[in-house]
């Protein structure tokens, strides 16, 4: 008998950005746009052209009655499935931009909820992303009834739509309720289990970093553990914690969290906020970067950034500058900010500087120890 292979058929899809108040410069917008399109890939959709607009001012379609024209061309033109917004749309700017352009928009947000739900593997993880899906789709459902809204209203539309619309947002509103709840059970049992490393004096090391700057890698290669790390966005979304030991004296453990990246969307730090709470309650931060890469000040900055939103700008530092056996010379590394507690080169990839990495986890150890009185058996 036959066997037939089922080919994938990928949706094409227009990038669009728009800057509405001029504020980025045309290279940041461009910067964006590719990592966009590294999204698109990464949820298994064509990006076909990419396209940006500069504004004076914010305006309700996002981008101008003239950008919209031509992107109706393309769409015909190079057979677009699907248009992605890098910046996140209202639900009624959303609907506006479909009803005009006729095929299926979403926005920045949609398309890394899409990715977080392909990458989720724990329970933990899945409750997470279906709570941040779950929290975008309920201002969006009031769209999924527009075709009664332009029947006119009505005999036969008035009732049964009007019901309809409430009865999926008391079950969207149950649904979240439901998964606040399984995740609130995750969260007491993590906090015993943070309780317990605390109590046991134990030093504890997180792993923080932009998407894709090599956190997985590293981590497999301080614990000799072999988490999923590959050469994609979002590899890790469930936090991986592992106990190791620097020395005879120091304990410690360290937790491989998920990665950054810029507009990350408020509803994802939102519901993964008790994943990143091994961050939050680290003792050090193991800020992960991808030195090779052309923009890695700004991806620095970005999850500089988020830290401080979570309230972590003050918690001790080491900068891993990673990924060394890309660059051309090795008098391209830099030391950066001062404020590291050390700043590291290293090529988890090759194996390159762990050593001199253990040994600043190391001094660092010693420093949380005088700072807090540890006393280590």
């Amino acid at each position: 008998m036959k066997s037939y292979k089922t080919e994938i058929i990928k949706e094409r899809a227009l990038l669009i950005a728009a800057d509405q108040k001029k504020k980025c410069s045309k290279r940041k917008i461009k910067e964006s746009l590719s990592e966009l399109k590294n999204l698109c890939i990464s949820a298994g959709a064509e990006p076909v052209l990419e396209l940006s607009q500069l504004l004076d001012k914010p305006i309700n379609t996002y981008i101008g009655s003239g950008k919209i024209s031509e992107v109706k061309n393309l769409i015909k033109q190079l057979d677009i499935d699907l248009c992605i917004f890098d910046d996140e749309l209202n639900p009624s700017t959303q609907r506006d931009l479909e009803n005009r352009l006729k095929v299926k928009v979403i926005d920045r947000t949609a398309l890394i909820l899409d990715i977080f739900s392909k990458r989720a593997q724990s329970h933990e993880g899945k409750l997470q992303v279906e709570l941040a899906q779950s929290e975008y789709l309920l201002p969006r459902l009031a769209g999924q009834w527009s075709h009664l809204e332009r029947l006119g209203g009505g005999i036969g539309t008035r009732g049964p739509g009007e019901t309809q619309i409430e009865t999926d947002r008391r079950l969207v509103r149950d649904k979240i309720k439901r998964v606040k709840a399984g995740m609130k059970k995750i969260e007491n049992t993590r906090t015993s289990q943070r309780s317990k490393r605390i109590n046991n004096n134990i030093i504890n090391y997180s792993l923080v970093g932009y998407t894709n700057s090599g956190k997985s890698l590293l981590f497999n290669r301080l614990v000799k553990s072999n988490i999923l790390s590959r050469n994609q966005l979002f590899s890790t979304l469930d936090t991986t914690t592992r106990k190791f030991y620097l020395n005879q004296s120091i304990s410690s453990t360290i937790s491989d969290t998920v990665g950054f990246i810029n507009k990350l969307p408020t509803i994802l730090v939102e519901s993964f906020k008790s994943t990143l709470e091994e961050a939050i309650n680290a003792d050090v931060l193991l800020h992960v970067v991808d030195f090779a890469s052309d923009d890695y000040l700004e991806k620095i900055n970005t999850v500089d950034n988020i830290l401080e939103d979570l309230g972590l700008a003050e918690v001790p530092k080491l900068l891993i500058k990673n990924k060394i056996d890309l660059l051309d010379n090795f008098d391209q590394i830099i030391d950066l900010d001062a404020s590291y507690l050390a700043q590291i080169s290293t090529s988890a990839k090759e194996g390159l500087g762990i050593e001199e990495l253990r040994q600043a986890l190391i001094t660092s150890a010693a420093i949380i120890q005088n700072e807090k009185s540890y006393i280590f058996i």
